[in-house]
């Protein structure tokens, strides 16, 4: 029989922006555990990627991954600029180069 956690892990990893709250989320285990990442606009075109968090039951599954991807992409569709403040952002950005991540990056 399927443990909930085998369950949760056969099912893709949906990632949700709310623009209103400015966060990324992913619901977990139903609705009541979520995973963010959260951002503010710290000028008219400029996103400060400010903290990403997944609850520990759920560490380790690539979850960070998919909301650090979504934030990026977000920033380059919206062709702003980037400041990552989050650790886990700048270690995504580092691992996955891409030219459209790298020219939008704010010092």
């Amino acid at each position: 029989m399927a443990t909930p956690q085998s369950l949760e892990q056969s099912f893709p990893i949906e990632v949700q922006h709310d623009r209103r709250r400015r966060q990324f989320c992913v619901r977990l285990n139903g609705c009541h555990d979520r995973a963010v990442l959260l951002y503010e606009y710290v000028g008219k075109r400029t996103v400060d990627l400010q903290h990403t968090e997944v609850p520990d039951a759920f560490r380790g599954r690539g979850i960070a991954k998919h909301l650090a991807k979504a934030a990026m992409d977000f920033v380059v569709e919206e062709d702003l600029k980037a400041h990552l403040t989050c650790w886990y952002i700048q270690k995504f950005v580092k691992e996955n180069p891409l030219p459209q991540y790298l020219e939008r990056l704010q010092p």
